[in-house]
């Protein structure tokens, strides 16, 4: 099963297949919007609890800090905005980065969670919640610190996942049923030695040489990692350059928000389209990353390759190799023809 794509940002979730031909209930992926809103996906929505006469959308996201040992409380609303009553399974769970393109993400709920979602507690009453047409469900909850917890950031959240399989999908010869969650991110800090980290490792350039060059385009994608190797979120920012031989700059594209918060631990996988890379030189591309909020971090990595039109230049050996060897057979032959052709007897020429 997979959770199907809200107006706010929610991506595809992950298929959960046990038994041919069964339909089966999953929580997918959690993502919420890149945009500092509560979770929502117009039929239900999951919000920190506003205070009395504020509006629901009061806070974005949780946020608190406590030091280990301590004890946080606070409170979650699943706001039903259907005409029926609405029953939600609802869980804490751990936060992610997919790898590819490093969208924020919510575990699902088959996958037990290691961190801060193991330090939020609901009540046991709570697991199943139901909410009336047109109302709300607030959940106290409480955040207890492990003694030993590392300094830094600590990133998860709530979820809540509809029970209703509002339809089925066919994957190969398996039925899937497709169910709908929404999440709202907790990020949590721990006081002590912060510790900003970011390094750009693995850059790839893959590049397609036309059979025409200089006729056609050769375009080239530029593959990097981000990994945050610090205890605390950065919201990376990556500029990317080439040079060719003699230092003649080849492209130049300054620094940009890449509109991600990148969690500790995390890696993932970026790319870069280059569509008029050169067919004809030795090229050094470099990647350079930074962080908003910490402006000491620039990490870089590089990568090498030579750009030569590779089809044509196959097609010219092809062509060079037939004219030379329509060139030698020519010259056998001839050879041949004078070795075979008849000497005259000298006695008959006295």
């Amino acid at each position: 099963m997979r959770t199907r794509t809200s107006p706010y940002g929610l991506p595809p979730g992950l298929p959960l297949r046990l038994l041919l031909g069964l339909l089966l209930p999953l929580a997918g992926l959690l993502l919420p919007a890149g945009t500092a809103h509560a979770a929502e996906n117009g039929t239900w929505g999951v919000f920190p609890t506003p205070p009395a006469g504020a509006a629901m959308t009061d806070r974005a996201y949780f946020f608190h800090q406590g030091a280990a040992g301590s004890t946080v409380t606070d409170s979650v609303t699943i706001l039903n905005s259907s005409a029926k009553d609405l029953t939600f399974q609802v869980f804490a769970t751990d936060a992610m980065n997919t790898p590819a393109g490093g969208a924020f993400a919510l575990l699902p709920a088959e996958t037990k969670p290691k961190d801060v979602g193991t330090w939020l507690k609901l009540p046991a009453d709570t697991a199943t919640v139901t909410v009336p047409a047109k109302g709300r469900k607030d959940i106290p909850f409480t955040v207890k610190v492990p003694e030993d917890a590392t300094p830094g950031d600590h990133v998860g959240g709530i979820v809540a996942l509809n029970t209703e399989v509002e339809g089925i999908q066919q994957e190969g010869k398996i039925q899937v049923g497709v169910k709908r969650s929404v999440g709202a991110r907790l990020y949590f800090r721990v006081p002590g030695p912060l510790s900003p980290g970011l390094s750009v490792e693995d850059v790839r350039v893959h590049r397609d040489a036309p059979l025409l060059p200089w006729v056609h385009d050769a375009p080239a994608t530029v593959t990097y990692a981000l990994v945050n190797r610090g205890n605390v979120v950065v919201e990376p920012k990556v500029s990317v350059s080439a040079e060719g031989i003699f230092g003649r700059h080849l492209l130049s594209r300054p620094g940009r928000d890449l509109r991600l918060t990148l969690l500790p631990g995390q890696r993932i996988e970026m790319t870069e389209q280059w569509a008029d890379a050169p067919q004809l030189d030795w090229v050094t591309v470099k990647v350079k990353a930074g962080a908003v909020m910490y402006p000491d971090l620039d990490p870089s990595g590089e990568a090498e390759f030579v750009a030569v039109p590779w089809p044509a230049a196959g097609a010219l050996l092809v062509l060079v190799g037939a004219g030379t060897a329509a060139w030698v057979l020519r010259r056998r032959r001839r050879r041949d023809r004078e070795l075979t052709r008849p000497v005259r007897d000298l006695a008959e020429t006295r």
